[in-house]
């Protein structure tokens, strides 16, 4: 068997999901069937949930796929930023270098803030630094900053 690939796990995990809003909505169904106000609430709010879960699973494939979009764009120009940072016996890079990367992106991005690769690079070194809150939000800065360029360019 292949290694599992992150977008094999995410089309396992999609499917999964499939399967579970199925028989959660089937739920919800027999609740509402049932009549009683609080079972049709129940029911109601039952369906719900697969909506919102829905509507996640989405909003993070979108997420995911723009990020891999923006990596092709920046390999392409030479410009994805490198793994060449000194590791820790256990594989983590050395905190010092984690600092000095992350420091130089900041910088980019303050002499470039509406230049989507330096958020891109930036939100690498926020990722690096096992900030992944910051990382999310930087990298959703490239991706919009990207999306503003393509509309201005008509592209």
């Amino acid at each position: 068997m292949g290694i599992l690939t992150a977008r094999r796990v995410v089309v396992l995990l999609v499917v999964a999901m499939a399967f579970y809003w199925l028989v959660l909505g089937q739920y919800g169904v027999l609740l509402i069937a049932e009549g009683r106000p609080v079972a049709v609430a129940l029911g109601v709010g039952v369906l719900l949930l697969p909506l919102v879960g829905l509507w996640v699973v989405w909003s993070e494939l979108r997420f995911g796929l723009a990020t891999e979009r923006l990596a092709r764009l920046l390999e392409a120009e030479g410009g994805l930023p490198v793994d060449d940072l000194p590791r820790l016996p256990s594989g983590r890079i050395e905190p010092e270098a984690v600092q000095a990367a992350f420091e130089r992106r900041k910088a980019e991005v303050e002499a470039a803030p509406e230049d989507w690769r330096a958020w891109y690079r930036l939100a690498v070194a926020y990722a690096e630094a096992r900030d992944m809150g910051h990382a999310r939000q930087a990298m959703r800065r490239a991706i919009s900053l990207h999306r503003e360029l393509n509309r201005s360019s008509g592209a």
